[in-house]
């Protein structure tokens, strides 16, 4: 029992240690997340920190993925731009909403609005040496209004849309489009980094926002 305890001990104070290396001075955890991301069988440790920095939307977030190497963590990718700011939500406030790992998959889903609602996950895979988005699931909308639903599998270039309509003729009859859309190369360093990307769909002329 003593042995298991003060096994126990030594992984909680390299954890510890691992993160306190690499912490953003002054900055806190939010989400710590294990799982494995390149396939080695061997978790990796996904941190989401709440830096110090500002922008006038907020607190700059900042996710790390570490790697053990030979007994010694190491940084595999971290960004400041895969995450919105403290106050990215609107006047939800905080649009950070969890990070996952499943099946060798990076989830990060974030959510925002008022009375018009957004939210989206990001799905990363370790690939060409980086952490790129290979799909974006979002819903936007409003109740009684309409709402939007996208699905883009960016390996593939499907992009599967579809607006439903709730009552509300202004907005016209609902809607789906299927639309291929092939090489877009988005990863965790680029993924906010410029204006939200647009597509704007040939047949119902809507315009995708990601």
């Amino acid at each position: 029992m003593k042995t298991t305890f003060c096994f126990l001990s030594i992984i909680f104070s390299t954890l510890c240690f691992a993160q306190k290396e690499f912490q953003p001075k002054d900055s806190e955890i939010i989400e710590t997340v294990d799982g494995d991301l390149d396939g080695d069988k061997i978790p990796e440790k996904v941190i989401v920190y709440n830096t110090k920095d500002t922008t006038d939307m907020g607190n700059i977030r900042e996710i790390q993925i570490l790697k053990k190497i030979n007994g010694k963590w190491i940084i595999l990718e971290k960004s400041r731009n895969a995450i919105l700011e403290s106050k990215g939500g609107g006047m939800m406030g905080d649009p950070y909403q969890t990070t996952e790992i499943q099946k060798g998959i990076l989830l990060i889903t974030q959510a925002g609005g008022s009375s018009w609602k957004w939210g989206y996950t990001d799905k990363y895979r370790f690939q060409n040496g980086h952490f790129e988005l290979i799909g974006y699931d979002s819903t936007y909308g409003k109740p009684e209004e309409y709402f939007t639903n996208v699905e883009f599998n960016l390996s593939t270039g499907q992009l599967n849309f579809e607006k439903e309509v709730e009552n509300a003729p202004e907005y016209g009859k609902s809607k789906k489009e299927i639309f291929i859309k092939k090489g877009l190369k988005i990863n965790l360093q680029n993924r906010n980094q410029e204006k939200q990307r647009k597509i704007t769909l040939p047949k119902t002329k809507e315009d995708v926002y990601f």
